[in-house]
């Protein structure tokens, strides 16, 4: 098999990479490869509509089957990559089929990242990346009396928020001493660990898991202190590792994921990497090199490699940001305030409407929103414009963001 574009990984990027060329006007040949059975289809609903059953596998899937086959873009699943020849211009598959290729857009994503501890492999130890994934987490825990939460990011405390409201008795573990560490200033996880405790969740902060205990299945998590917490599903939320191996082998630079330039294109020649599994210079981070989680992401790179095939070159540069559902709180994000020197509270949390503004040297560098639809929005631009404020004017929930914009 041969095609002009070929596209490894049909999540979020990979489809938006193939949408965009048809978009552009592109006439030559597309194939998009894909690890799992399932055509394209959205991954943040897995920990949380999805898994608690709001929605059909129908809803989530990001296009019918009908779009992919009247634009002509061929669709190999359940078919996985293992070397990349970037001389011959050609992937094999775990199969042994070559399938050459023009263009080569690798967007993997990542797997789960999984505890390297004894027992970590036992049945009923599963992480959140696939449908697969979700379907048997919603299975296991229709049985279990009790579900061990690993993992106090998005992805830990969406599945905790489910299990919870559908009844289920959790205990959720954090290694740090406070939630969304990675994430969120301290305001913001104190909150969201209150949340979690009033409606049930035994959240512990700072312990570390020695084991998974069982024999032919969990039936507890072993902490460092030696106390055994019974189990009948274990849910590890702890990040992903990116599946770049093939793609370093045939020589492309990168390590935590592979390194891509401002055009999304790898060290490889005629090869492009986007989303989860991309490592890039981002001039939010202050230029440092990052991964970065998120679908918007995904598919902003992939705007930008889809008009690169088509030589409309374009420049990765779009503010990042994310959303989380838990309870009845939306949680929304724009910038990345690692690195912050103020974290500015704007509103009151007990109300569960507000929002945390954090700057760095004066400058307004991201905002979390909890149940603030307007903030969000006008922080967001505030945040792309870089605008310099300071903490008064910023915490004055009763004068919008949007005046510290230029007229």
């Amino acid at each position: 098999m041969q095609f002009d574009v070929v596209i490894v990984g049909a999540g979020h990027g990979g489809a938006q990479v193939a949408v965009m060329l048809r978009t552009q006007k592109f006439e030559g040949s597309i194939a998009i490869i894909g690890d799992e059975p399932e055509l394209p289809y959205e991954r943040p609903p897995l920990s949380k509509e999805y898994f608690a059953g709001e929605k059909e596998f129908e809803r989530i899937q990001l296009r019918p089957a009908k779009y992919w086959d009247e634009r002509e873009v061929t669709m190999l699943l359940n078919t996985r990559v293992v070397a990349v020849d970037s001389v011959g211009h050609h992937v094999t598959t775990e199969a042994g089929e070559t399938i050459g290729y023009g263009k080569l857009v690798w967007a993997t994503g990542g797997a789960p990242r999984m505890l390297p501890i004894p027992g970590g492999d036992l049945p009923g130890v599963q992480g959140v990346r696939t449908r697969a994934d979700a379907d048997a987490m919603k299975a296991a825990s229709e049985t279990a009396g009790q579900i061990v939460v690993i993992g106090g990011g998005y992805i830990g405390l969406e599945a905790a928020a489910v299990l919870t409201k559908a009844g289920k008795k959790v205990v959720l573990l954090e290694a740090l001493d406070r939630v969304l560490a990675r994430v969120a200033g301290e305001e913001l996880s104190r909150f969201y660990e209150k949340e979690h405790r009033d409606h049930g969740v035994d959240l512990r902060l700072g312990v570390c898991v020695e084991a998974i205990e069982g024999e032919t299945h969990v039936t507890g998590v072993r902490l460092n202190n030696d106390e055994v917490i019974p189990a009948d599903l274990v849910i590890v939320g702890i990040g992903i590792i990116p599946a770049v191996e093939p793609l370093i082998a045939a020589g492309a630079e990168g390590g935590n994921g592979v390194r891509v330039d401002r055009l999304c294109k790898t060290s490889l020649p005629d090869i492009y990497a986007i989303g989860d599994c991309a490592a890039h210079e981002n001039d939010y981070a202050e230029g440092a090199v990052i991964r970065l989680e998120s679908v918007q992401n995904a598919n902003d790179q992939a705007n930008v490699v889809a008009k690169g095939i088509v030589g409309a070159e374009a420049h990765y540069h779009a503010i990042p940001w994310f959303w989380s559902n838990q309870y009845d709180l939306k949680l929304q994000t724009a910038g990345l305030s690692t690195g912050h020197d103020q974290a500015v509270l704007r509103g009151d949390p007990a109300t569960r409407s507000f929002s945390v503004v954090y700057l760095k040297g004066g400058k307004v560098i991201a905002i979390d929103c909890v149940n603030a639809t307007k903030d969000y929005v006008q922080g967001r631009m505030v945040v792309t414009a870089g605008i310099q404020a300071t903490a008064e004017q910023v915490a004055d929930a009763e004068t919008p963001l949007k005046t510290l914009l230029p007229a």
